[in-house]
């Protein structure tokens, strides 16, 4: 009987701290420690990516933050493609608006519209007290240095250059190695032997693209010639159709561009030509342009995940850490996933994927390395 008893109130004692247990369990937290981050890409052209403690190589897509953003403000400034201009402003925008909806954070942009907008723009963020100011585009090199040093106190970061300030966080891409890989499936897929490609502003920026490209139309057709058109704008899409049609004109039967905005234009000329029966084929960049211009005209995209690094940048100065400093500017390439082939390319036969794949992995491995200049 005595065993019974206590075999009794020893079930009774577990019992009553399960319930202990269970209770604290359901009880909200006040702190945001131990946040997720957003969960890893498992896109297939980030197979080899980062964790997002490592990089920003975290898909908005895929996450549901935990991180209470209530009263913070995160605001970015475009360049002149604006926010709307179906490349990687527009990418950067659908990551703050998804941050927002995750976390609850204030998000805002500015148009740039001209040069003198860059400074205006993110000293307006400053002044009203965002947490993070963001600048997308290498041209803001400038005007983030001089409000980071005038405004010590803020925080900024920037896209597609790096600016010597610990307050400023920097995030670039290797292009090179994304254009690599879209060189290969235009060098397979060409008709004629002859590939444009079309640029926004010449800059180093926009020759990695150009320059990684040709290397990897080289490296499987080295009878291929690669004509370069630049626009001198990352805003006009007239000048970026014009650019289009003469070189379909001369015989190019493909164009990649890394022109912003200007690039609407080549896909709009692609369209005309594939209406009146002809058969041309666009490149997009930065993101999967076939959701916005069609399968009819974009055989495939060179995707820069600039959204990836947008909202883990941002959600991680929700969670109070900041990494500013060149000591910490973050370069991305196919090794992070930051840069690649879209999931899904129903215009490039497996075979070419396949390729694809092949010369990814040498990249990887150091077997390749891709030109920037």
């Amino acid at each position: 009987m005595r065993k019974t008893r206590k075999t009794a109130s020893l079930a009774l004692m577990l019992i009553v701290a399960l319930v202990l247990v269970l209770s604290g369990c359901g009880k909200k937290s006040n702190n945001n420690e131990g946040a997720a981050s957003p969960s890893a890409s498992s896109s297939p052209s980030s197979s080899a990516s980062a964790s997002p403690d490592a990089s920003p190589s975290a898909s908005p897509s895929d996450s549901g933050s935990t991180v209470d953003g209530k009263g913070k403000k995160v605001g970015m400034a475009t360049d002149v493609g604006g926010v709307n201009d179906k490349s990687f402003n527009q990418s950067a925008w659908e990551a703050l608006q998804k941050l927002a909806a995750d976390t609850g954070a204030e998000t805002k942009s500015l148009e740039s519209h001209k040069d003198s907008d860059y400074e205006v723009n993110l000293n307006q963020f400053v002044k009203n007290g965002y947490d993070l100011t963001w600048g997308i585009g290498f041209l803001f090199a400038d005007a983030a240095k001089n409000v980071a040093d005038q405004n010590p106190n803020a925080k900024l970061a920037v896209i597609d250059t790096t600016v010597d300030a610990p307050n400023v966080e920097s995030v670039t891409f290797k292009e090179n190695e994304g254009s690599y890989l879209v060189g290969i499936v235009a060098g397979l897929m060409t008709k004629t032997n002859k590939i444009g490609f079309v640029g926004g502003i010449e800059s180093p920026l926009i020759k990695k693209f150009e320059v990684g490209f040709k290397a990897g139309v080289a490296a499987v057709n080295p009878d291929a010639v690669v004509s370069a058109n630049y626009v001198g704008d990352f805003s006009k899409p007239d000048l970026g159709k014009l650019a289009a049609a003469t070189l379909y004109d001369a015989g190019n039967d493909i164009i990649f561009h890394a022109a912003g905005g200007s690039g609407n234009g080549v896909f709009s000329e692609a369209t005309d030509r594939f209406k009146a029966g002809q058969k041309v084929w666009v490149i997009g960049v930065d993101k999967d342009q076939s959701i916005e211009f069609g399968n009819d005209v974009t055989l495939t995209s060179m995707v820069k995940k600039v959204d990836q690094a947008v909202y883990t940048v941002s959600e991680q100065v929700l969670k109070g850490e900041f990494h500013g400093g060149l000591d910490n500017a973050q370069e991305l390439g196919l090794k992070e996933g930051g840069v690649g082939l879209p999931d899904k390319n129903p215009n490039v036969p497996q075979e070419v994927l396949d390729k694809v794949e092949e010369y990814k992995q040498k990249i990887i491995s150091g077997e390749i390395t891709v030109p920037t200049e």
